[in-house]
């Protein structure tokens, strides 16, 4: 098959590297640094299975800038452009999907063409009868930041909002190209699907504020944390992961996709989904206040990114932390060696690690670290498992 991938983020680059070792695959771009790389075979994202496929595997994937050339001779093609949500509207911005659509429908009319990027519920539909073709199919990604090609080789589920030969074959190309041919697949309609993929990173937002929640009343009164989780943890129906509290839930999906499925419930009536994102604010605000108890001349912040791992610190929620803090006039300086600045949003950047330690008279690290060893009593941190 001829597969073009629009977009070259976390769900774009994974799932053409995820084709790319079965069909040939083209990667468009707007951004020439990024189709350079990826011409290069070096990944612009951190990403340990894309850079070892990058190193290893014979991929039949190029990168461009040309929408013509990327188009008219697609079989399918799978639009991973990023869709912010905009708060203003209640309603995440489509438009970078829609003027992809746009693109595409005069060159190739044939083409399959499948939206890997999380929308609102409805939206396929509305989409469909907007550029008039039954072209478009939705299949919702579930990837981790860092680990994107992994989850798209061993998937949890492969889900495809159509029911009919054509949604069976789009989920029959996903299967064919995991390692272990065994993941559960599911047909459905597209307004299905969309709220599967809206209802599933609720669920782990909550399981987020669950566990800091946990963690906020253990450290209020003096228990530990550690012991409560792995206790609570123990019970199979609740089960040993993805417990470890944090300073709370960011990056990509969860903050957006929590606010979406709220707007989403305007008309119905609820109050775990608003009670979520309140948790949220609540658990940020609360560990604002324990750096406070510490009257810090210097706060540093160990990392802007959401996990080890990872290169992404869009919405992290550290940079909420960070913002309140200043509102107190509490010093702040940031390590984070993936920038090459030397501000981020007016906040001094120290690239040089040992300055850093040296200078910070609390450090703060949403994971711990193997560089933040020889200043443990300065760091403050809620992991209890050094893991993600």
């Amino acid at each position: 098959m001829n597969i073009t991938v629009v977009g070259t983020g976390y769900v774009g680059l994974s799932n053409a590297v995820l084709f790319a070792r079965q069909h040939q695959v083209t990667s468009l771009d707007i951004d020439e640094n990024r189709v350079a790389l990826i011409n290069q075979k070096v990944s612009p994202i951190a990403d340990d299975y894309i850079e070892q496929a990058f190193e290893e595997d014979n991929l039949n994937l190029k990168a461009t800038l040309d929408k013509v050339q990327a188009y008219e001779q697609a079989d399918y093609i799978i639009i991973a452009t990023p869709t912010n949500y905009d708060s203003e509207t209640n309603y995440f911005d489509t438009s970078s999907i829609e003027n992809v659509i746009a693109e595409i429908l005069p060159l190739n009319k044939t083409a399959t063409i499948i939206i890997k990027s999380t929308i609102p519920v409805g939206y396929t539909e509305q989409i469909k009868a907007k550029f008039e073709t039954e072209q478009i199919v939705f299949a919702p990604e579930f990837l981790r930041e860092g680990k994107a090609l992994y989850d798209n080789l061993y998937p949890s589920r492969i889900i495809v909002g159509e029911k009919s030969e054509r949604g069976k074959s789009v989920a029959q190309l996903y299967l064919d190209a995991t390692v272990e041919k065994s993941a559960p697949t599911l047909c459905m309609n597209a307004t299905e699907a969309e709220a599967v993929k809206l209802f599933s990173n609720t669920y782990l937002a909550m399981r987020v504020a669950y566990f800091n929640e946990l963690d906020t009343y253990c450290a209020k009164h003096g228990l530990s944390s550690l012991d409560i989780v792995k206790g609570v943890s123990l019970d199979p129906r609740i089960g040993q992961h993805y417990n470890n509290p944090s300073f709370g839930y960011g990056g990509y999906c969860l903050p957006k996709d929590t606010k979406q499925l709220l707007a989403n419930y305007k008309d119905v009536p609820q109050n775990l989904i608003q009670a979520i994102i309140h948790s949220n604010k609540t658990r940020k605000q609360f560990i604002v206040k324990e750096i406070l108890k510490k009257r810090p001349n210097i706060v540093g912040i160990y990392r802007l990114t959401m996990k080890a791992g990872s290169d992404n610190f869009r919405d992290s929620a550290i940079q909420d932390i960070i913002r309140e803090l200043r509102e107190y006039n509490v010093d702040v300086v940031i390590y984070e060696p993936t920038l090459s600045v030397s501000s981020f949003e007016s906040y001094e950047l120290c690239n040089d690690l040992n300055i850093f330690l040296a200078t910070s008279d609390v450090i703060l690290a949403n994971r711990m670290h193997e560089d933040l060893n020889d200043v443990k009593v300065k760091i403050y941190t809620r992991d209890l498992f050094g893991e993600n």
